[in-house]
C-alpha cells in the first residue's frame, strides 16, 4: 500500500511538472533583454568610478578626497531625486511633448508582472545615465566649490534639468517626434552635463592663481595647474572606455538586438581615432605628445559617437572620432586661453562641444543601411541636419538658462564657492576634515 501511495505521489508530481507552462520564445526574449539591460546598467554605473579617477588625477592631491565624495554623492542624491521625480518627468505621460506627468516614485514598477519587472530594469539603466550627466559638472567646478552647494545642484539636475531634455528626445517629446537622432546621449547626457559645467564654471570663477593680470588689465597670463596623478587619470579613461560599451550598445535595451555588435565596433573605432588625432595635434602644437590631451581625445571620440553610433558605418565612425579628437584640443585651448574659463579636466570641451558635434554628425553621416534616414553626406539633404541643429540649440538654451538660475540662486543663498583660505589649504581638510594622502606633504601655495 505504501508503495502504491508513493507511486501515486510521484505521478502527481510529474503531472504537475508537465502541466507547468514551458518557457516561450517571447518569455525567453524578455529575459534576455532584461539581463542585457541590467548588465549594461552595471557597466555604466562603473563609469562613475572612471569619472572619479579622471577628475582626481587631473587635479591637485589636496582635493582628492573632496572629488571622490562629489562623485559618490552626486550619484547617491541623484538616484533618490531621479527615483522620486526625474523618471516620471522623463518617461511619464506627456504634456504637449514637454515633460511627463506620471510614474513618480517609480509607481509603474511591480515584481508581479513582466511589464512591472521590465520597468525596474529600465529605470536602473536610465538612472545611471542621469548620474553621468550630473557628474560631468564636477570636473569643471573642481577645487573651489562648496560641497553642500554641489549636493544641491545634483538634486536639481537629476530631478528636473536632465529629465526634461530626456523627455524631449527619448520620452515621446517634441524633438523625438521630429526625428531627432541621439541614440545613446551625446546631447541628452553629455551636452547637458557639458553646458551645465560651462555655466557653473563661469559663475564660480577660476581657481586662485589660474589667470594673472600683467600690466594692469591689458594682458592676462594663463598659469597651468597640473594634475597630481596622470596614471590615475589614465585608469579612469580605460574604465570609461569599457563602460561606454554598456552606454552605447546597452541603449538598445535589447540583448536580442544583434546591432549591439556594430554599435560596439563604432564605439571602439571612434575612441581610437579620437585619441590618435588628439595626440598628433598636441604633438604638433607643443612638440610633445601630451598625455592629458590624448586621454581627453579618447573621451571626445566616445562622446561624439554616442549619438550616431547606431546610424553610421564604421568608416564614418572613424571620421567622427578623428574630427572630435581635433576639436577637443582646440576647444580646451580656446576656453582656457581666450575665454579664460577655468575647466580643470576639459569637461566643457569633451562633453559639451564634442557632444554637440556628435549630434550634428548624425545629420551628416547617417545611413539608411544602419538607421532610418540618410544624412547630408549620403543624399538625405539638409532636413535631418536641420533637425539635429535645432535640437542642439534648443537644449543649449534650456540648460544654460536653468543652470544660470540654479547656480545664481545657490551663490546668493548657501554660497557656491569656498573662501580663498579654504581653497589654499585644500578641500580635503577644510570641507571634510581629513587628508587623502595621510603622511605626505601636499600643502602648496597655489
Amino acid at each position: 500500500m505504501k508503495r502504491i501511495l508513493l507511486l501515486v505521489f510521484l505521478l502527481v508530481l510529474c503531472m504537475n511538472a508537465f502541466a507547468q507552462e514551458s518557457p516561450s520564445p517571447e518569455s525567453n526574449k524578455t529575459a534576455i533583454d532584461v539581463v542585457w539591460t541590467l548588465i549594461a546598467a552595471f557597466m555604466v554605473f562603473f563609469m562613475q568610478a572612471g569619472f572619479a579617477m579622471v577628475e582626481t588625477g587631473f587635479t591637485r592631491a589636496k582635493n582628492a578626497g573632496n572629488i571622490i565624495m562629489k562623485n559618490l554623492m552626486d550619484f547617491s542624491v541623484g538616484t533618490i531625486a531621479y527615483w522620486a521625480v526625474g523618471f516620471a518627468l522623463m518617461f511619464g505621460v506627456s504634456i504637449q511633448g514637454i515633460f511627463g506627468t506620471s510614474g513618480f516614485f517609480l509607481a509603474g514598477g511591480s515584481p508581479l508582472t513582466t511589464e512591472g519587472l521590465w520597468t525596474y530594469a529600465f529605470w536602473l539603466f536610465q538612472c545611471v545615465f542621469a548620474a553621468t550627466a550630473a557628474t560631468i559638472v564636477s570636473g569643471a567646478m573642481a577645487e573651489r566649490t562648496k560641497f553642500i552647494a554641489y549636493l544641491v545642484y545634483s538634486v536639481f539636475i537629476s530631478a528636473l534639468i536632465y529629465p526634461v531634455v530626456g523627455h524631449w528626445i527619448w520620452g515621446g517629446g517634441w524633438l523625438g517626434n521630429l526625428g531627432f537622432i541621439d541614440f545613446a546621449g551625446s546631447t541628452v547626457v553629455h551636452s547637458v552635463g557639458g553646458w551645465a559645467a560651462l555655466m557653473g564654471a563661469i559663475i564660480l570663477g577660476p581657481r586662485t592663481g589660474k589667470y594673472l593680470k600683467i600690466d594692469g588689465i591689458k594682458k592676462i597670463k594663463v598659469k597651468a595647474i597640473p594634475g597630481h596623478n596622470i596614471p590615475l587619470a589614465s585608469l579612469g579613461v580605460f574604465i570609461l572606455w569599457f563602460g561606454w560599451y554598456g552606454f552605447n550598445a546597452g541603449s538598445t535595451t535589447a540583448g536580442t538586438n544583434i546591432s549591439i555588435a556594430f554599435i560596439a565596433v563604432n564605439t571602439s573605432i571612434a575612441a581610437a581615432t579620437g585619441s590618435i588625432l588628439a595626440m598628433l595635434v598636441s604633438w604638433i602644437m607643443h612638440s610633445k605628445p601630451d598625455p592629458s590631451m590624448t586621454l581627453n581625445g579618447a573621451l571626445a571620440g566616445l562622446v561624439a559617437i554616442t549619438a550616431p553610433c547606431a546610424s553610421v558605418s564604421p568608416s564614418s565612425a572613424a571620421i567622427i572620432g578623428l574630427v572630435a579628437g581635433i576639436i577637443v584640443v582646440f576647444s580646451v585651448e580656446f576656453f582656457d586661453k581666450v575665454l579664460h574659463i577655468d575647466d580643470p579636466v576639459g569637461a566643457i570641451s569633451v562633453h559639451g562641444v564634442c557632444g554637440a558635434f556628435g549630434t550634428l554628425a548624425a545629420g551628416l553621416f547617417a545611413e539608411k543601411a544602419f538607421g532610418e534616414v540618410n544624412g547630408l553626406f549620403f543624399g538625405g539633404g539638409f532636413k535631418q541636419f536641420g533637425i539635429q541643429f535645432l535640437g542642439v540649440i534648443s537644449i543649449f538654451g534650456w540648460v544654460i538658462i536653468t543652470t544660470f538660475i540654479l547656480f545664481t540662486a545657490i551663490k546668493h543663498t548657501i554660497g557656491l564657492r569656498v573662501s580663498p583660505e579654504e581653497e589654499l589649504k585644500g578641500l580635503d581638510l577644510e570641507e571634510h576634515g581629513m587628508e587623502s594622502y595621510s603622511g605626505f606633504q601636499i600643502f602648496t601655495t597655489h
